[in-house]
């Protein structure tokens, strides 16, 4: 029989977007269905819904796993699967010791292997030092598989034919080649003797109930076998990660949070982190979900609770919940002033974001503290790290646009923002055309960090474009034979650009180094341009020059370069013929000043 001074495991269920994690935690759902005729039953070991959580009772595991498990029984008194909405994703969900899953089942389509947001749960699962089993889902979309419900992961490749274990071998070493690459050995988890050397890959048809038993099995194992340490420490203070605050028809301001320690009873004195500090109040209600009413859309489905104990989910009310900071710690406080003081100490901590900022850099928001270490740590961890100027939690808004537009590097003036929205207004002005800020935002932290490099990449372009516009780049033109067409005032000449380039205001001298004039014009046939490149042949109109004195047809003039200008220009990227140029102008100018352009 369980023991009580135990807890459940808290299993996390993540992975790519489409290959099964909705179809794991609805089959799991779906277990005790024939048990929910009444309160009576599901109280008996029937399947609970929490808020943003599952509770598989021991009792339906010990009998769904019994035939894996050779008579023996689980230790813990169930498994609590967290089921969080869309936007939480699992990196969201912290506690002070890292992940708020004490396990998780990694879902990975079989018939397409690792993704980007697989990937990605791997990196944070690899951070968060969370051991993880992976779900080789969509097994029964392998040609010819034939799919039983409720029949063992292990039965089930026995009894498949040579064609279509060939094409399950190919995509299992797929897998493991993939995982390589992350660090991690995977192996079939009917073949592993040491789970801390080997991650355990269990095919699974969530769709079709076969080898979910399996799926469990492992899961509740590992857990027991790793966890026993986490999951005895039941005494201590009472503590949960706050998911969201939500107003609830009849309840006014509400708390969901996921209790991974101790117990809270209506009446309790609590202390949450929130934007203004630590906040202390008292629970005017506890609340769960009524029957197997989804979670989400459970209504007034509300059935008032006096106590809940670790691990699970619920709903609380009570007053001065504004700014609460969803992913941080709610915390019970005790009667002992010691403890109290550390408690409320804890808070304040929290609540002023522990991520190192610098003095320039770029603005990160996300909808919880979890998403917003893991943000600050994927861009410290690039190659250069990028710095972070400033760090918030809750959506994009005025103050954080101002921040960016004030960024004296235009390559920071950007906001990351991770699963969360922005402030109506400060959308506005994000999408006027003469806003100078970048917002960059996703529900994963791999599509920002991909667009931030692009961007990044393109801005440095258009930087070094508007720097060459500003900047006097050398040139060496020749006047063409019999393209004079007005001798002075200003003389109008026929000439090719032989290197780099010519533009309007630049100054002219010949190749001993005597100032020939300004260029006022450049026409190509009846238009004028700004500019003329390399090949081009121009009329070009110079005040100040005389064709006869000083100039002449067939001469080769250069484009003078101000000293401070070819400073800059050695820190840019030139062409060839353009740094030929510079260095014949640098040449002639430090014949006269040895320290011209140093």
């Amino acid at each position: 029989m369980a023991e009580m001074s135990r807890r459940q495991p808290i299993v996390a269920v993540l992975g790519h977007v489409d290959h099964g994690k909705t179809s794991v935690l609805d089959y799991i759902r779906s277990l005790g269905k024939n048990r929910q005729a009444s309160v009576m039953a599901r109280e008996a070991g029937g399947i609970t819904q929490h808020i943003g959580a599952t509770e598989v009772p021991a009792t339906l595991l010990n009998e769904l796993c019994s035939p894996l498990m050779g008579g023996k029984e689980f230790l813990s008194p169930g498994l609590l699967f967290i089921d969080t909405p869309g936007h939480h994703s699992f990196s969201t969900l912290r506690t002070r010791g890292g992940s708020l899953a004490d396990i998780a089942i990694l879902v990975v389509d079989m018939m397409e292997g690792c993704q980007p947001q697989t990937l990605e749960s791997i990196r944070i699962l690899k951070q968060a030092k969370t051991p993880f089993v992976v779900c080789a889902n969509k097994v029964d979309r392998i040609h010819g598989w034939k799919s039983i419900n409720g029949r063992s992961a292990a039965a089930s490749m026995k009894d498949q034919d040579a064609h279509s274990q060939g094409l399950f071998e190919q995509k299992f070493w797929d897998l493991v080649g993939q995982f390589g690459e992350q660090g991690f050995n995977l192996d079939m988890y009917n073949r592993i003797s040491d789970f801390t050397q080997n991650i355990a890959l269990v095919p699974c048809s969530a769709k079709e109930g076969e080898g979910m038993q399996d799926l469990l099995a492992i899961t509740i194992g590992l857990a027991e076998k790793f966890l026993d340490e986490q999951l005895s420490d039941v005494e201590g203070a009472s503590e949960g990660t706050v998911l969201e605050m939500k107003e609830e028809r009849g309840l006014g301001k509400t708390l969901d949070v996921i209790l991974y320690r101790g117990e809270i009873s209506k009446g309790d004195e609590i202390v949450i982190a929130t934007e203004n500090g630590p906040q202390v109040t008292r629970v005017r209600g506890l609340f769960r979900p009524r029957g197997m009413a989804e979670m989400r859309d459970a209504g007034d489905r509300w059935d008032a609770i006096e106590t809940v104990e670790a691990a699970s989910g619920l709903k609380l009310a009570a007053p001065d919940l504004d700014g609460v900071l969803a992913g941080t710690t709610l915390r019970v406080l005790s009667n002992v002033e010691e403890e109290r003081d550390e408690a409320i100490n804890a808070s304040r901590k929290e609540s002023e974001i522990s991520i190192e900022l610098d003095e320039e850099g770029v603005i990160i928001k996300a909808d919880t503290l979890g998403g917003l270490e893991a943000l600050a740590f994927e861009l410290r961890n690039q190659e250069p790290p990028v710095p972070i100027r400033s760090a918030g939690i809750g959506p994009v808004n005025k103050r954080d646009l101002r921040g960016a537009e004030n960024a004296s590097d235009p390559l920071h003036k950007v906001i990351l923002a991770f699963s969360t929205t922005v402030q109506s207004e400060t959308a506005d002005e994000l999408a006027k055309e003469d806003c100078n800020v970048e917002f960059i935002g996703s529900d994963v932290i791999y599509h920002i960090l991909e667009r931030f490099e692009t961007w990044t990449e393109e801005r440095k372009i258009e930087l070094e474009e508007e720097k060459r516009e500003k900047i006097v780049y050398p040139g060496k033109i020749k006047i063409l034979a019999d393209h004079i067409f007005r001798r002075s005032g200003p003389a109008v000449v026929g000439v090719r650009i032989l290197g780099g380039r010519l533009h309007i205001g630049q100054r002219l001298l010949t190749i001993d180094g005597n100032k020939v004039g300004q260029v006022k014009s450049i026409r190509i046939g009846d238009a004028s341009h700004k500019e003329a490149k390399q090949g081009d042949e121009v009329a070009v109109a110079i005040e100040g020059a005389t064709v006869g004195r000083g100039i002449d047809e067939e001469d080769i003039l250069l484009v003078d370069v101000p000293a401070s200008h070819a400073r800059r220009l050695r820190k840019l990227e030139l062409t060839a013929a353009e740094q030929e140029v510079l260095d014949e102008l640098t040449a002639l100018h430090r014949a006269e000043d040895h320290f011209w352009g140093r």
